[in-house]
């Protein structure tokens, strides 16, 4: 009887000639996460070709778009300018004792003592040198600890800038206190170094370099410490006004001195971002 020959290239075969696939099987396997078509490749790992790279966020860290949110920078000189011209125009009615100085004193004899008294003095002490200086400290120390060069210094400059703008322009508004007979309360030194010393720290850590979250951890991230910062700052103003210490002028001076100190800080941070901190 004759033998039929094997059929060479079959699947198990050893000889020579082409090898031949067996029906039914799969060719290859699909595309990982990458999309660099390679079979047997991990999710997890890169491909080495520039085309399936991962995207990152503009910090370089994969995993992390799309960008948290933030302002649109777009928007940033515009709130400044806002900002720069309603501190003038307040500074201008203080001094020229105009219609809004009037109305203010209005409104602030009408506030003056309202709330209970130790509340508004604990909210009060929030923008004091004992209180915002130790929380401003800390964040700059956490910053430097993390490896950050730059934006520490840039905060501790800030912060230095508080006194050096409101010591002068006390002096030469000379506004009367509200419940007392003593001038130099234009504008609120309190309220001013509360709104840079948490301010400050929220920038700084929201600059530091982070591990990849879920999307909502990050919104989170990005809205909690700019809100922290500035309800502390609100709150300081309000029971600066309600205890008394300055009147309602004053505060918003403050408010709006705050965020033009920190302007140099936030834009440092936007454009080294987290390379060059």
């Amino acid at each position: 009887m004759r033998e039929t020959p094997r059929p060479q290239g079959t699947a198990g075969d050893t000889g020579p000639g082409p090898r031949r696939i067996r029906p039914g099987r799969a060719c290859a396997h699909p595309a990982g996460a990458s999309g660099s078509g390679t079979p047997h490749r991990s999710d997890g790992r890169p491909p080495h070709t520039p085309r399936g790279a991962r995207r990152t966020d503009p910090a370089g860290h994969p995993g992390t778009t799309p960008p948290v949110p933030g302002w649109p920078a777009s928007l940033v000189p515009g709130f400044f300018a806002v900002l720069a011209a309603l501190f003038g125009l307040i500074t201008w009615q203080v001094v020229a004792g105009g219609p809004l100085l009037r109305a203010d004193v209005r409104v602030g004899e009408r506030l003056f003592g309202r709330g209970p008294a130790a509340l508004t003095q604990v909210l009060s002490d929030l923008g004091g040198v004992p209180v915002a200086l130790p929380v401003l400290a800390c964040a700059i120390a956490y910053a430097l600890w993390r490896g950050a060069r730059r934006l520490p210094v840039y905060a501790a400059l800030a912060m230095a800038a508080v006194p050096a703008l409101v010591i002068p322009l006390k002096i030469a508004t000379a506004r009367q206190g509200p419940l007392t007979e003593a001038v130099g309360y234009y504008p609120s030194g309190h309220t001013a170094t509360a709104a840079v010393a948490y301010g400050a720290s929220a920038l700084l850590l929201l600059a530091l370099p982070r591990p990849s979250r879920p999307r909502g951890a990050r919104w989170l991230r990005a809205w909690m410490m700019p809100a922290a910062a500035i309800l502390l700052t609100a709150a300081t103003g309000v029971g600066l006004v309600l205890h008394g210490y300055h009147w309602p002028l004053d505060v918003v001076a403050g408010w709006c001195l705050g965020p033009l100190v920190l302007g140099p800080l936030w834009w440092a941070g936007r454009r080294n971002g987290r390379r060059d901190l």
